[in-house]
Formats: structure tokens, C-alpha cells, sequence
């Protein structure tokens, strides 16, 4: 065993010696170039004996000779000429420059195995059982047309921050003004205050050319969470004189009486507030009512009850208006008890881009006269242009009541026992636009065409032989009609400018009448606002009235004296047109102080709105205003 261990160790020994000198003797003379080239120091003095043996001498050098050979690139092995060359014939010492190389012989490290086990566990996440419960609701689209919600306006640190104001001035035309509102507070939930009001005037173009009203009252509102309940108590007083005359043929004499009107009236009403909810039930109920009596012995009581149960069912409104309107009016001559009943069932719905009423006006009249009438009451809205422009058709009619009060707030000059009609709208159609063009730029335009059954008429009642210069109603016998167009347009340029305007042209085919006498074919009324600063503010206003006609009646003479017209009496005369410009100009001294001053008939014209009854002329008059 021993041997054997000898023999193999021998035979390694030889390998390890032959096989380097082989290597060298057959890559001597060679160029390569991959080889590096490493230079032989010269021999050194012998050192003393290594420890090691010549084996493992041998064997060290092979291992770094080859690692240095493979971290090198090849050269050329051999160079003569000087001392480092191998050619003794050169002149060179015996010094050898001998290059070992040999293949590269990658070493790889031993691989590192990942120790992951794979899960076995089988793990199923768990699903929580869902359950879906549909709701069973009719998709509505309505935003674009359905009722807006109030929206709350911001605090303004430049807003009158005070409860109560007073404002008053004088004018040239003996001009007084007077104007107080006093308030409880800034509540939102309780409002109640009261407020009075005069103003008078006195001209100088005629006689006793003088005007007054008066006014005060109260009021008060209260929201609660369910209903809210309103109302107000107002009392006015209203004098002139007939004053009016030809001046071109001035009476012998001329009966100008002062009239008067006064007027006690009163409101309540009683209104659920509007929820923006599903299926929502709705109702108010109002009763109202006024006394009104003049200086002689004309007198009229109303009273109204009235109210609407509205029932929202999805997309469709149901419900039904009712009102209860009863009148006496008395003068020297009559007294009538003139009262109506109304009813309005309706029923409407809308979707995206139109809006539907659909009813009827079921109209009983009772009293000094009985008549049933039914008439139409529906209204159509479609979206042309989406958010900015609609088109509008609406068919209609009603009763209008004859009332005392009405004719002469229209006309203060009227005369006695005026004689009482109630006419008839029996149909009202109209079709039109409105929307907006551009920002801030509004505007409504419509057509529209008017069947009137005895349309009521104020026509001038003169006798100046006996000093009488009054007016009377007539009524146009009949069914007449009336064309027309309205326009109105609203642009505001900025916050600070303001312009407006409305239009008004009418036709009048008469039944029985030559013309729908002092009632003017055109009207156009414009104005504006404008903020020059947080202290100036001017206000303009424009009014141009056509030409209307007059002719007095001799029915109503006859009425109104007992004797037939004087020969001459009825002749048509025309009430020639006006333009009436105004403006007004106010400065704010401070937050409770300002100061106030208007312009009237700036052109000096010598409107007529009834005939020989001239308005005032040029007219100023200016004041102040305060507020705690």
C-alpha cells in the first residue's frame, strides 16, 4: 500500500514538471494578442536554501503563471536589440525574457439555492354575500325649467345696516315729499314695521292745479318651519281738482271741486313654504278686502277669499284655484251687488326642455247680473335654444270686473254714478319668445290677440254751460278685438349699468265705437342706473306716448245732466302725443346720510293725458335722506 501511494505521487510530480516546459518551447517565437509581456529581473545572489521543496515550489509558480497569463493580453514574445533581447549575437547579457500563456479556465462559484417552500395550504378568500334592492322611480329630467331655489344673498358690508329711513325734500311747484320706513330688525323669521308716505304738487298753469297722497300702514311676516303667515293693514288718501278747461273758449264759469278718494284695505294669507321634495303637497289661502268711498256718494266694498290645493304627483301638478269675489257699489243713482265665483282645475307636467298647463276658468256671475261662462286656460313652454331662449303659447279668457276704485285710479276726473259693466275677455292668445341672448341681456317679445266683449271706455263728458268738466264710461257694445306686440329687453352691462325698456303697440277694431276713445296705440317706456361710484348713483327715465282720440258720448251726457248734448258737442278731438324725460341723481355722504335730487318733463312739454287735463311742467325738487 505504501508503494502505491508512492508511485502516484511520482508520476503527479512529473506531469506538473514536464507539461509547463512544453508549453513554453512550443509558444517561443509566437505573437499573440491576448499575452502580456512580464520582463525577468536579473539574477540576484543565492539566498539560503527555500524551506520548501522543489515540488511545491514548482507547482506555486505554474498556478500564479498561468492566472497572470490569463489576466493579460497577448504580446510578442520575443525582442531583440538591447539588453532586454534573448539574441546573444545582439551584444545582450544572458537574461532571458520568457512569456507564459495558456487558456482561460472560468472559475465558477457554487450556486446559491433560494430555500422557499411552496404554501400548500389551500386558502379560499372570502365573498360577502350581496343583495340589491332596486328602487322602483321614474328617471326626471326637469332642471332646466323646474322652480328655482332662493339663494341666500351675501352679506354686504355697504348695505344699509339700519332698520329704519326717512327721506324728504321740497320742489318748486310747492313740492313736498315725505317718505319713513320703520322695521323691527334684520330677523329673517319675523319681519314688522310700518310705513308713511305723502307727496304734492301745485301748478301754475291752471287754476287749483293741485294734487296729494297720502299713505300709511303696516305689515308683518312670519316664516315658521311649515307655513308662513303674512299680511298688512294700509290706509291712502288721493285729492286733485278739476281744474281743466279749453283755453282757446274759457267757461263762463267752472265748478272746480276738490275730490278726494280714500281707501282702507287689508291682506292676510297663509302659504305652506315650498320644499324642493318628492310628491310634494302644497296650499295657501288669502282673504283681502278694501273700503273705498270719494268725496260725494260713490262707495264700493270687496271682499276676496281665495286659495289653491296643489298636489305634486312625479313629474305631473294637480290642483285646483278657487276664489270668492264679492262687491257692492253704491253712488247716488244705483247700488249693485257685483260678485264673482271662480273656478280653476289644472293639471300640469314638464320634462327636459318644455312645460305643459293645461285647465279650464269656470267663471259664475251673481248679484245685479247672473252669467255662467267657461273659458280656456293653458299655457305651452318649449326650449328652443336650451338655457337661453323659450318659445311661449298660452289661450285664456276671464270676466273682468267693473270696479269703482279701478276707474278712478285711472282717472281722478271721472264724474258721478258711473255706469257699471262687467266685461269679457272671451279669448286671449298669445305666443312669443323670451330668454336670454347674451349675459345679462333679457328680453321677451310676443304677439298677441284679444277678444273683448264690452270693452269699458272713458270718454270726456263736458258741459261748460253748466261748469261741468268731467268724464264718464261707455262701454263698446259688442265683441271687438285688439292685435298687439310686446317687447321688453333688460340689459345689464355690469353691476354698475342698467338699461331697460318695454314697448307697446296695439290695434283696435271697435264693435260699435269709431275708436277705443283716450286708449293710444303706441306706448315706450326706457330708463337706466348707473353707479358712477360707491357714492353717486343717476337714474334716467324715458316715456313717449302716441296720440289717442276723444268724443264725448251723448248717452252719457244725457245720464250724467238730463238734457240732450248742446248742438256741436260731440266733436272728435285728439290728445296730441308727449315724451316725458326724468332723471335723478343721489349722493351718499355717509352710511346714514344722503342726498337726493330729481328732474321731471326735462323737455317742458305740455303732456295731456286726458283731454284739457295737462300734466305738471318742468319740475325739481330735492331732499335728503337718513337713516337709524
Amino acid at each position: 500500500m505504501k508503494f502505491k501511494y508512492t508511485y502516484t505521487l511520482f508520476t503527479l510530480i512529473m506531469v506538473l514538471y514536464f507539461v509547463p516546459a512544453n508549453a513554453q518551447k512550443s509558444t517561443k517565437g509566437k505573437k499573440t494578442t491576448t499575452a502580456k509581456t512580464v520582463k525577468k529581473q536579473p539574477a540576484k545572489a543565492p539566498a539560503k536554501p527555500a524551506a520548501k521543496t522543489a515540488t511545491a515550489k514548482k507547482l506555486t509558480d505554474v498556478r500564479s503563471l498561468g492566472d497572470q497569463a490569463a489576466k493579460t493580453n497577448a504580446a510578442d514574445t520575443t525582442k531583440g536589440g538591447g539588453t532586454g533581447g534573448t539574441n546573444p549575437a545582439n551584444g545582450s547579457s544572458l537574461s532571458e525574457e520568457i512569456v507564459i500563456t495558456s487558456a482561460y479556465k472560468p472559475l465558477l462559484a457554487d450556486a446559491v439555492k433560494i430555500r422557499r417552500n411552496p404554501d400548500l395550504e389551500d386558502k379560499t378568500p372570502y365573498k360577502a354575500p350581496l343583495s340589491y334592492a332596486p328602487m322602483d322611480k321614474r328617471l326626471e329630467q326637469n332642471s332646466e325649467i323646474k322652480q328655482l331655489s332662493a339663494m341666500k344673498i351675501p352679506v354686504q358690508q355697504d348695505t344699509l345696516p339700519y332698520n329704519n329711513l326717512v327721506r324728504a325734500g321740497i320742489g318748486n311747484l310747492k313740492t313736498t315729499f315725505l317718505e319713513g320706513f320703520f322695521g323691527n330688525g334684520t330677523d329673517q323669521a319675523l319681519q314688522a314695521g310700518v310705513y308713511v308716505k305723502h307727496f304734492a304738487q301745485s301748478g301754475t298753469t291752471y287754476y287749483k292745479q293741485n294734487s296729494n297722497k297720502d299713505e300709511i300702514g303696516v305689515f308683518g311676516k312670519n316664516i315658521g318651519d311649515v307655513n308662513t303667515l303674512s299680511g298688512h293693514i294700509d290706509y291712502s288718501n288721493t285729492g286733485s281738482y278739476f281744474y281743466g278747461y279749453d283755453k282757446a273758449n274759457p267757461p263762463a264759469k267752472l265748478d272746480v271741486a276738490h275730490q278726494y278718494f280714500n281707501t282702507l284695505g287689508a291682506e292676510g294669507e297663509i302659504a305652506k313654504n315650498y320644499k324642493d321634495v318628492e310628491n310634494d303637497f302644497t296650499y295657501a289661502l288669502k282673504l283681502k278686502g278694501y273700503v273705498f268711498g270719494d268725496r260725494f256718494k260713490a262707495r264700493e266694498n270687496n271682499l276676496v277669499l281665495s286659495g289653491f290645493l296643489n298636489q305634486t304627483i312625479n313629474q305631473f301638478y294637480a290642483g285646483l284655484s278657487v276664489s270668492l269675489d264679492l262687491s257692492t257699489q253704491k253712488d247716488s243713482l244705483y247700488s249693485y251687488n257685483n260678485s264673482i265665483v271662480r273656478l280653476n282645475p289644472y293639471i300640469k307636467f314638464q320634462g327636459e326642455n318644455y312645460k305643459i298647463d293645461a285647465g279650464i276658468n269656470i267663471v259664475d256671475e251673481f248679484g245685479f247680473a247672473s252669467r255662467f261662462s267657461l273659458f280656456p286656460a293653458a299655457k305651452l313652454e318649449y326650449q328652443v335654444i336650451p338655457k337661453y331662449v323659450r318659445l311661449f303659447v298660452e289661450a285664456k279668457g276671464d270676466v273682468n270686473k267693473s270696479s269703482l276704485r279701478d276707474f278712478y285710479s285711472l282717472n281722478p276726473f271721472l264724474g258721478r254714478n258711473l255706469s257699471i259693466k262687467n266685461s269679457v275677455d272671451k279669448l286671449d292668445l298669445s305666443a312669443g319668445l323670451k330668454g336670454t341672448l347674451a349675459p345679462g341681456l333679457g328680453f321677451k317679445a310676443d304677439i298677441y290677440r284679444n277678444t273683448v266683449k264690452d270693452m269699458p271706455l272713458l270718454v270726456s263728458n263736458f258741459y261748460f254751460a253748466g261748469g261741468q268738466n268731467r268724464f264718464a264710461v261707455i262701454y263698446d257694445n259688442g265683441n271687438s278685438s285688439v292685435n298687439g306686440f310686446n317687447g321688453e329687453l333688460d340689459y345689464k352691462v355690469s353691476g354698475d349699468v342698467d338699461l331697460f325698456g318695454h314697448i307697446e303697440f296695439k290695434d283696435y277694431h271697435m264693435a260699435s265705437e269709431a275708436q277705443a276713445w283716450n286708449m293710444p296705440k303706441f306706448k315706450l317706456t326706457a330708463g337706466t342706473a348707473i353707479n358712477i361710484n360707491d357714492k353717486v348713483k343717476i337714474t334716467g327715465s324715458l316715456m313717449f306716448r302716441g296720440a289717442a282720440y276723444d268724443k264725448p258720448n251723448a248717452a252719457a251726457f244725457t245720464a250724467a245732466y238730463g238734457i240732450a248734448p248742446p248742438v256741436g258737442t260731440s266733436v272728435i278731438s285728439e290728445v296730441s302725443q308727449f315724451a316725458d324725460l326724468s332723471g335723478g341723481v343721489e349722493y351718499k355722504v355717509n352710511k346714514q346720510i344722503s342726498i337726493f335730487g330729481r328732474v321731471n318733463n326735462i323737455l317742458n312739454s305740455t303732456n295731456q293725458t286726458w283731454l284739457y287735463y295737462p300734466d305738471y311742467g318742468f319740475n325739481i325738487f330735492g331732499g335728503a335722506s337718513f337713516s337709524f
